[in-house]
């Protein structure tokens, strides 16, 4: 849901999936039945999941996206096309999902703003880290773990305004919502947010005359 909420046009919606190799296939095979689920259409019907595309230019960004990730050697497991809803009207992409992929391919290392979803594997947190930072954008990122302590030491070496843990896409009045790198500048939400929109003052008064 964290991917394709708002069809994927989500500022801190994921983008990206690394997943430890000996969990991969099972993740795809779990994956894919919830990503071909998803029903689209008009977001005022209540069985409907997934709504359109807010800008017309997304669509033919996101297929090219797609075909260049499939042209590198990612495999397309679902969606992948521009499409419409069940009355054959509105502005849609369909849910994809994609294995296989890499850091050569755009969808890995642009933001799409759409419901396409690229997914890799790997062998270590380490490496997991080092490709999470393998970004120009730093807003959000997530780990999912049973293990705090091995959660703790990854959000250390991670390179993101917010960090989370077995969830994604929550925010907290308590703390700063703030990025790195081409994510965006300050801060907002908590206190911190309100220090970026306010001039102090300092009163300095001697109450004996």
């Amino acid at each position: 849901m964290a991917l394709f909420f708002n069809s994927g046009q989500s500022c801190c919606g994921i983008e990206r999936i690394y997943v430890h190799r000996s969990l991969y296939d099972a993740f795809l095979e779990r994956a894919l039945p919830i990503v071909q689920g998803y029903q689209l259409g008009n977001p005022l019907d209540e069985s409907t999941n997934m709504g359109p595309m807010a800008q017309a230019t997304a669509i033919p960004f996101l297929h090219e996206q797609v075909k260049e990730a499939v042209s590198m050697g990612a495999k397309l497991l679902c969606g992948g096309e521009p499409t419409a809803d069940a009355h054959g009207k509105g502005r849609f992409f369909a849910p994809t999902l994609l294995s296989e992929c890499d850091h050569r391919m755009s969808l890995m290392m642009e933001e799409s703003f759409g419901p396409v979803l690229g997914v890799k594997p790997v062998d270590s947190d380490e490496e997991a880290v080092a490709l999470m930072n393998d970004s120009p954008y730093g807003l959000t990122a997530v780990v999912f773990t049973s293990d705090q302590e091995r959660a703790e030491k990854m959000a250390a070496k991670v390179n993101t305004g917010t960090f989370f843990m077995n969830r994604c896409d929550y925010l907290d009045p308590y703390l700063p919502w703030t990025g790195v790198g081409n994510t965006g500048k300050g801060v907002s939400l908590s206190s911190h947010g309100f220090d970026g929109v306010v001039r102090l003052k300092g009163h300095h008064l001697k109450l004996e005359t």
